[in-house]
C-alpha cells in the first residue's frame, strides 16, 4: 500500500508505470483539496485498484470522516475511473454539507 501525505492510501498501484503514478498523485491531490474545502472533518482517503488487468480497471474509494462515504466505478482508462469514483464522493459530500 502506497501513502501519500498521510490522508491518502492507495491500495493495488504498485504495478502502475511511473508516469501514469505522477498523473494520478495530481488527479487525487486536487480531490483531496477539494475534500478538505468541503468537509472539514475529512480524516482519510482510500483508493483500491481491484483489478487492474481485466478488460475494466475497477476502483473502489472511500473517504473517512464525520461520516464515511464510498464509492466505486469501472471504465477501460485507469484515470478516468479514478475520476469517477472521487466526483461520486465529491457529490456525496456535497449532499451532506
Amino acid at each position: 500500500m502506497l501513502e501519500l501525505g498521510g490522508h491518502i492510501k492507495l491500495n493495488g498501484f504498485h504495478n502502475v508505470d511511473p508516469p501514469s503514478m505522477i498523473v494520478i498523485k495530481k488527479i487525487v491531490g486536487n480531490y483531496v483539496k477539494r475534500f478538505q474545502e468541503e468537509a472539514p472533518s475529512f480524516q482519510e482517503l482510500l483508493l483500491d485498484l481491484t483489478d487492474p488487468s481485466g478488460e475494466n480497471i475497477r476502483i473502489y474509494a472511500q473517504l473517512t470522516g464525520a461520516k464515511t462515504c464510498q464509492a466505486e466505478g469501472s471504465d477501460v482508462n485507469l484515470f478516468f475511473a479514478i475520476d469517477k469514483v472521487l466526483s461520486q464522493i465529491m457529490n456525496e459530500v456535497k449532499k451532506e454539507r
